[in-house]
C-alpha cells in the first residue's frame, strides 16, 4: 500500500511542480491572451478544443485521468510537459490546480484542449509560475472508470473449468505464453463488482514485475493465457480472487491486463 501511494503522489507532483525536461515544446501563437474563440467560463477559466474527443464520457472531481500536457507561461517559456518527457501522466481530477480540475471535466476521451488559467485558479501567486497559465491538455483514458461489462462477462466471453471468465480485448504480438512459473512485467487495473477501482498499475505510472506463482490463482491460470503484447478482461470469481483474505477486495473482481513482456 505504500508503495502504491507514493507512486500515485508521484504522478501528481508532476502536473503541480516545475519539471526538468529534455526538450522544449513550442508555445502556441495564443499563449499570451484566450482569443476571440475562447469560451471564457465564470470562473474565468478561457479553453478552446484544439482536437475534439470521442463519445460523451467525461471525468468527474472522484475520477484518475491519464493525460499527456504541457504547460507555458504567457511569455511562450515552458514550464512543464509529459509529452517533452514521453511519458503520460497519471493522476486524481481533485487534486491539481483548479483550473486545470475543471477543463479536465469538460474533456472527452482522446480530446485535446488548450485552457488559459488565471492565477486565480492556479498557484494564486504563492510560487512559481505565477501569473496565468496555459496548458494544452489531451485526455488519453480514465483509468479509475470501470467497463460496460464490469458487472456481467459478455455473451462472447469464454468461461474455463476453474471458473474464471475472460475476453481478449487486444491479441498478442506473438505467440509466447508464459507458464505457472514465469516472471511477467504487465500494465492492469482492477475493479470490483459495483464498478470501484481498487488498484491499478496504470494510475501508479509504472508496470508490476512478479512471478506468476506468487499471485491469486485467476491471475496464474489467466496470464498463461496470454501472448506478449496482449491484452485481456478477466472476470475472476471470488475463490480465484481474495476469499478469506477479509482485508482485500471481497467477491468476484475484474481486471484489464496487458501482458508487456515474459522476462
Amino acid at each position: 500500500m505504500r508503495s502504491y501511494i507514493l507512486a500515485f503522489l508521484h504522478c501528481l507532483i508532476a502536473v503541480s511542480v516545475l519539471a526538468q525536461t529534455s526538450s522544449t515544446i513550442p508555445a502556441p501563437p495564443d499563449v499570451a491572451a484566450p482569443p476571440a474563440d475562447a469560451t471564457k467560463l465564470a470562473s474565468g477559466l478561457a479553453t478552446k478544443v484544439i482536437k475534439t474527443g470521442a463519445g460523451k464520457d467525461r471525468p468527474a472531481k472522484d475520477d484518475v485521468v491519464t493525460v499527456h500536457y504541457t504547460g507555458w507561461k504567457t511569455d511562450g517559456a515552458m514550464f512543464d510537459s509529459s509529452v517533452a518527457r514521453k511519458t503520460p501522466s497519471s493522476f486524481a481530477v481533485g487534486r491539481v490546480i483548479a483550473g486545470f480540475s475543471e477543463g479536465l471535466q469538460l474533456m472527452t476521451i482522446g480530446e485535446t484542449r488548450r485552457l488559459w488559467i488565471p492565477e486565480s485558479l492556479a498557484y494564486k501567486g504563492q510560487r512559481e509560475p505565477k501569473g496565468m497559465l496555459v496548458f494544452d491538455v489531451e485526455l488519453l483514458g480514465i483509468p479509475s472508470r470501470a467497463p460496460a461489462d464490469v458487472k456481467s462477462p459478455p455473451a462472447d466471453a469464454i468461461k474455463t473449468a476453474s471458473g474464471l471468465v475472460y475476453k481478449v480485448l487486444q491479441p498478442g504480438i506473438n505467440a509466447k505464453h508464459p507458464r505457472a512459473t514465469s516472471q511477467v512485467t504487465v500494465h492492469y487495473t482492477g475493479w470490483t463488482m459495483d464498478g470501484k477501482m481498487f488498484d491499478s498499475s496504470v494510475v501508479q505510472g509504472r508496470p508490476a514485475t512478479f512471478s506468476l506463482d506468487g499471485v491469486i490463482a485467476g491471475w496464474t491460470e489467466g496470464l498463461q493465457l496470454m501472448a506478449e503484447g496482449g491484452k485481456t478482461r478477466f472476470w475472476i470469481p471470488a475463490k480465484l480472487a481474495y476469499e478469506g483474505q477479509p482485508s482485500r477486495p471481497q467477491g468476484m473482481l475484474v481486471f484489464d491486463v496487458e501482458l508487456i513482456k515474459i522476462e
